[in-house]
């Protein structure tokens, strides 16, 4: 039977039963609106530690005043259900009031990772994910949290905050998981309509057609993201960028290389959809593996 908390210090009292008791504990930060992806993160986690903590919190602070936060999908019972039929063993859903009791004046800040790719068009998206994130950590004192690949900059800048902070977190990436037609799986494929899901489907078909000619000899990274662009577009995709990038600093290289990671991002109508692969041979977040906690 999964146990439930929603107060902070339910949570940390749970995880203090769980230390006397000598388990090691991994977390799976969600907002909820669970889906396969969020699950295959249970997985990882449970080959990772004794105990698995889903926390389930809709985090108002990385959302911008014009995006999608009210009409985020909620459905925590559902949640629950999943997450316990997938073996987790807590479900912590904290409200804002728990999360935030004051007003935020100390923030956990990016740097200029946190200004390239969807920071350029989420100006504080990334300050609000690692505030909270760093939060969790705090409360539940995992030795392990599990991430999806799907959001690439985000595992990127999570696992630099957890190094230079110090938390002795240990970060593991899971792949993207994808529908079989390719779409990336994520909570917001549900505002798609079945027009819009087809124009969706152009960012993995982007991707593939980008490996392709990388495959080929391609090299030249603006060609690279020339045929990605190509792709959405063709589709009726809004792209907002298409960028090859290095896998740990983000930056443009000069020339495309193995383990070199094409990420985009572009809207189907209303909804904001990313993805991203490696061009050519696994870069470091594609090589992590799930393994005891106190491994590198």
């Amino acid at each position: 039977m999964i146990v439930r908390f929603e107060r902070v210090d339910a949570a940390a009292e749970w995880r203090d039963a769980r230390r006397e008791a000598g388990d090691t504990v991994a977390l799976v930060p969600t907002m909820g609106a669970l889906h396969e992806g969020h699950l295959s993160l249970v997985d990882t986690a449970r080959l990772s530690a004794d105990r698995v903590v889903v926390s389930l919190f809709v985090n108002p602070a990385q959302f911008g005043p014009s995006e999608d936060f009210d009409s985020y999908p909620r459905d925590p019972d559902r949640d629950g259900a999943l997450a316990e039929a997938r073996g987790a063993d807590a479900l912590f859903a904290p409200t804002a009031a728990d999360m935030y009791p004051e007003e935020q004046t100390i923030w956990v800040e990016p740097g200029p990772l946190g200004d390239r790719l969807c920071g350029r068009s989420r100006p504080g998206h990334f300050r609000g994910v690692l505030t909270v994130v760093a939060k969790l950590f705090a409360i539940l004192r995992p030795e392990v949290a599990v991430f999806g690949r799907k959001d690439f900059q985000q595992s990127v800048l999570i696992r630099r905050m957890t190094a230079q902070l110090g938390f002795g977190v240990r970060i593991s990436t899971a792949p993207t998981v994808r529908e079989p037609d390719g779409l990336a799986l994520s909570s917001r494929n549900s505002y798609l309509s079945a027009g819009g899901r087809d124009t969706a489907r152009s960012l993995s078909g982007a991707l593939r057609e980008a490996r392709a000619a990388f495959a080929a000899g391609e090299r030249r990274q603006d060609a690279l993201e020339a045929v990605a662009r190509r792709h959405m577009e063709r589709a009726g995709a809004d792209v907002e960028y298409v960028e090859v990038v290095e896998p740990e600093g983000l930056t443009r290289p000069s020339r495309a290389e193995d383990r070199h990671v094409m990420a985009l991002a572009a809207r189907v109508g209303t909804t904001r959809l990313i993805d991203n692969e490696t061009l050519g041979r696994p870069s470091p977040l594609d090589e992590i593996r799930p393994g005891p906690p106190g491994s590198p």
